[in-house]
Order: C-alpha cells, then structure tokens, then sequence
C-alpha cells in the first residue's frame, strides 16, 4: 500500500495534514489521567474549565505548571520529523493540530494551525492578549494583564470553550482546497476538527487515514494505514523524496 500511496501523493500540489494524540502518544506524551500522586483525584474535566480558574485559579496554574513540566521532558519522534520534511516536498502545505504540547513547533514545523491552543503559551482571561511565554506562571501572584488588568490564563482551548473562529474557518478553508489529506492519530470524534478530513474528501481530496485503530473515519477514507505515524510516515517521505 506504501506504493500506491506514494503513487498518489507525488502528483498531489496542497497537502493538508490533520494530527491528533496519537503522534503525541508516540513520544510519551502523558494523559494527565493516571490515579497516582497530587493529581490523580482530579479529572482533567474538572481543572481545564473556565469554571475552575474562576473558582480557584492557583490550583489550575499548579496543575498547568506540573504538565508543562512534565511536556518539557518529552521529545518529537519520527512522525514529528517526517511532517517537517513534508512541509518542505509539496508546494502548498498545511498542518493543523489538535494537540497542545508544542512538539510539531519543537521538530521544526512552520505553518501550524493550533485548534486547541498551545500550553506553552499565555494570554489574559478577559481580552485575550498575548503575555510573554518565557515568563513562569506563580500560582501564588498570577500576573495582570498589562493592557485590562485580567489575570492570565494559559492559552488552550478549555472545556466548555468555543474554538477561535478565525483558527477554525483557516482549518476549513485549507481543508476544502487540499488534493491530499493526511488524519493523523486522531479518534476523529471531536468536533469540529473531526469534519476536517470530511470536507476534504467533500472537495475531491485524497483521503489518507494513519492509525493504530480504526476510527469513525476509516470507512470513507481511500487508504488506511495500520501503523503508528512514526514508522509510516518516515517511509512515505523516503518515497517522495526519490521521486523529486
């Protein structure tokens, strides 16, 4: 199948690729939903919630701060590195992610749309202005934004929130012009970044579905991929770069 999908993909010009927790999962990144230590009695539901920060915003930065901790400790894999490759094969490339930890940036990826936000980045809770990512974050003086005054909050997607409608209508719009259209360890179940790859094939794009397990999506996809990204992806770069 490896061949046919080279076949494909080197007569492709827009390539859109769609990544999800499964190329995290590759690396280590964590869930956050083990049982043991301080946090193991919460649920991630309960803390990454507007409705927790307004409640008790030092117990969610404590929580922000020992996650990105813990993320600083992981590394990109060789799917990571094979996208960057990609971005560089095709003449129009796109990678939108789900994921929050940063590693596409990390690897060397440029055009990135973050659905979710990246938890290495802060903003203010009331205008949304950027604050200074380098700056750490003390549970027990949370800084003021310096134009409103509103305390800062990481900057990620919480529970219950609404996407940045210009990050979503940029992910659609590369989406419905892509001829190719990679979804990446996704379970292809939340919305709406799971009607992504569907609006892709909507337009005639090529559907290219990477997963350990099958998905909502595999039924309608052109190709399935059985395989962590880390060990295909590698192998379809190999490809197109012989072909170039």
């Amino acid at each position: 199948m490896l061949d046919q999908v080279i076949k494909v993909a080197r007569d492709c010009e827009r390539c859109v690729v769609l990544t999800g927790a499964g190329i995290s999962a590759e690396s280590g990144v964590p869930t956050f939903r083990g049982k043991e230590g301080l946090w193991g009695k919460f649920r991630p539901e309960e803390l990454a919630t507007m409705e927790a920060f307004m409640a008790n915003p030092q117990i969610v930065w404590e929580w922000y701060n020992w996650r990105r901790e813990l993320i600083s400790e992981v590394k990109p894999n060789p799917g990571h590195y094979a996208i960057v490759e990609m971005e560089n094969i095709f003449d129009h490339f796109t990678l939108i992610t789900q994921n929050v930890d940063d590693l596409h940036r990390i690897a060397g990826s440029k055009n990135i749309i973050e659905l979710h936000g990246n938890i290495n980045k802060n903003k203010c809770l009331k205008c949304s202005e950027p604050f200074p990512d380098d700056q750490i974050i003390s549970p027990d003086v949370i800084p003021a934004c310096p134009k409103c005054g509103g305390q800062i909050r990481p900057d990620v997607v919480w529970f219950g929130e609404m996407l940045n409608a210009d990050t979503i209508q940029k992910a659609f719009d590369e989406s419905s012009k892509a001829d190719l259209f990679l979804s990446i360890g996704t379970s292809a179940i939340v919305q709406p970044a799971a009607s992504l790859p569907v609006e892709a094939k909507r337009s005639q794009a090529t559907l290219i579905e990477i997963n350990v397990n099958n998905t909502s999506l595999t039924s309608i996809v052109d190709f399935f991929i059985a395989e962590p990204s880390g060990e295909f992806l590698p192998k379809l770069v190999e490809g197109l770069k012989k072909i170039i």
